[in-house]
């Protein structure tokens, strides 16, 4: 009778030890990605101290693995001129990280492609406060535009579409 308790003791832990091994791979994918984002630095985002969808915007980035670094102001324009954003694609917060621009509600998703394919521009934007986007309800079916702007490959271009 010991050897099939030792052997259902046995068979018992290594379940245990396969399963907690299992649950743990997804925080190990996880932890790749935040050691991938973390290569790029801090990203600075410069905002308004009283809005609401760039602070959520803000937890947003973190919660995707990113450092942030927030600037609150109430210079609205001056971030926007000083970064280069042009006038038809500003929107509430104005971004940095790793030399690019980014410019309002931009889908994680394409600040990842950004930083991964790292294109001759200055930087992405989405125009306005789509809704859905991050920090605007944050819908992933939600479809808008991510422009280009900047360098040699941009100035108006379509460089993401979310929703798609």
């Amino acid at each position: 009778m010991k050897p099939t308790k030792s052997l259902s003791t046995t068979f018992s832990a290594v379940a245990l030890a396969l399963g907690a091994a299992t649950l743990m791979m997804p925080d190990m994918a996880h932890a790749d990605s935040h050691v991938t984002i973390a290569e790029h630095g801090t990203m600075h985002v410069t905002k308004s101290p009283t809005c609401g969808c760039c602070t959520a915007w803000v937890a947003l980035a973190r919660e995707a693995g990113y450092e942030v670094e927030t600037t609150d102001t109430r210079d609205y324009v001056g971030p926007k001129q000083e970064a280069g954003v042009p006038g038809e694609l500003w929107a509430c917060h104005t971004a940095t990280i790793d030399g690019y621009i980014v410019e309002g509600h931009v889908p994680f998703a394409a600040l990842a492609k950004l930083l991964e394919e790292r294109p001759d521009i200055a930087g992405i934007a989405v125009p306005g406060m789509p809704g859905g986007s991050p920090g605007m309800g944050n819908d992933p079916s939600a479809r808008y535009d991510v422009i280009a702007f900047g360098g040699k490959e941009a100035n108006g271009k379509v460089f993401y579409q979310a929703g798609l």
